[in-house]
């Protein structure tokens, strides 16, 4: 009876759209993204995605996702449409992945933590649908220990971000900077172990190379993932006052303050998420130093293919933490720096970098995953908690 019903007002939700000429509007849970004819329309599946607090031009987490389900449902023929909820809550995307199943979508792609209430009310519901979902841990969806256990029709992968965030606050010590900062999205889980892990690897930098006396950093939270004129001030202030040289923008769409503020005095950025080069440096040539990436779109397309190879048994029900899977080669791995846009130089070079990436493999260097304090420093660490 529940799920007659909630099919019944999705129904009438995506008839109402309809109505109000709403058929393009992604906000309202429809795309311009339909594609292949006749061959998408007979396909065994169809595959959505939900946005979270961003859209598909974030240029950062939502983007990604998105890019790599259009490139593969695309490449396979398949019906693909993205849905954008109306608004930042649990009963807007829950809305969303109901007017997606009532559409006949039957693999939903969901990127972000945010979504950790909805699979627990939605999973369940839609025993029949594939869930995919990025950056979902459990402490997201079992907060309080329950012992909640995730349904066989959910997947959710998580990433060793501490390690990436490591090889670029290592990267950027051992290339010449000495005051840093980083700029934080809001403060969950994600976003923090990017942040102690750049903490830990500029530490372990200046530490080897006798310079600890001479680091400093700076690090605060924006509590949002979009920039704003508020957080453009606050990193005048670090960029033009203090001296930050270079700051790590480990939030989504926040980078675009970080960078308007550095364009006005020649300051550096790194980027997240995805290899971010190409859009920080339209704001100055040879802005972004380097970006600490997870496989996002690797995920998603290998999520995919399992789904569509009737392999998703394999997959359900488990949420898996990916990370390092070679000592050997850094591009294959689920956390590393791009080879090709890095800023290499005579501190830190391609073989330098090949080099840390082993001793992280083998064990040899260690990062902390922990969360629940800022790491321990020899360098100073002047936190400053949230912007807003």
């Amino acid at each position: 009876m529940k799920k007659f019903l909630a099919l019944l007002l999705a129904l009438v939700m995506s008839l109402s759209l309809v109505a109000c000429g709403g058929g393009n509007d992604a906000t309202d849970g429809e795309s311009t993204d339909q594609e292949g004819g006749d061959t998408a329309e007979n396909a065994a599946y169809q595959v959505a995605m939900i946005t979270d607090y961003g859209d598909i031009t974030d240029q950062s987490f939502n983007q990604t996702t998105y890019e790599a389900c259009k490139e593969f449902c695309d490449a396979q023929g398949l019906q693909f449409e993205y849905y954008k909820p109306v608004g930042d809550s649990t009963a807007e995307r829950v809305a969303q992945v109901d007017a997606a199943v009532a559409n006949g979508y039957n693999v939903i792609v969901m990127p972000g933590y945010a979504f950790a209430e909805t699979i627990k009310q939605t999973a369940e519901l839609y025993p029949d649908v594939t869930f995919i979902a990025l950056d979902v841990a459990q402490g997201d969806l079992d907060p309080n220990g329950e012992g909640y256990t995730l349904p066989s029709n959910v997947y959710c992968a998580v990433y060793q971000e501490e390690l990436c965030g490591y090889m670029a606050g290592y990267a950027a010590v051992k290339l010449g900077y000495k005051h840093l900062g980083v700029l934080g999205g809001m403060a969950v889980p994600a976003v923090q172990r990017f942040g102690y892990g750049f903490v830990q690897g500029a530490d372990a930098a200046a530490v080897e190379m006798g310079i600890a006396d001479q680091v400093v950093m700076e690090y605060v939270y924006g509590n949002q993932f979009y920039g704003d004129a508020d957080i453009t001030a606050y990193m005048d202030n670090w960029f033009a006052n203090l001296g930050v040289e270079v700051v790590f923008a480990s939030g989504g769409g926040i980078y675009t303050s970080a960078a308007e503020a550095a364009a006005k005095v020649g300051g550096k950025l790194i980027g997240v998420d995805v290899d971010q080069s190409a859009n920080i440096d339209t704001y100055g040539e040879g802005m972004c130093v380097t970006s600490a990436m997870k496989g996002l779109a690797e995920t998603v397309k290998h999520m995919l293919s399992e789904v569509l190879a009737g392999n998703f048994a394999n997959y359900g029900g488990k949420i898996e933490t990916l990370g390092l899977v070679s000592g050997d080669d850094p591009t294959a791995n689920y956390v590393q720096l791009p080879m090709e846009t890095t800023q290499w130089g005579d501190g830190f070079t391609q073989d330098d970098y090949k080099a840390l990436v082993k001793a992280m493999f083998d064990g040899e260097v260690t990062v902390s995953n922990d969360t629940s304090a800022m790491p321990e420093t020899t360098i100073t660490v002047n936190f400053a908690g949230n912007i807003k």
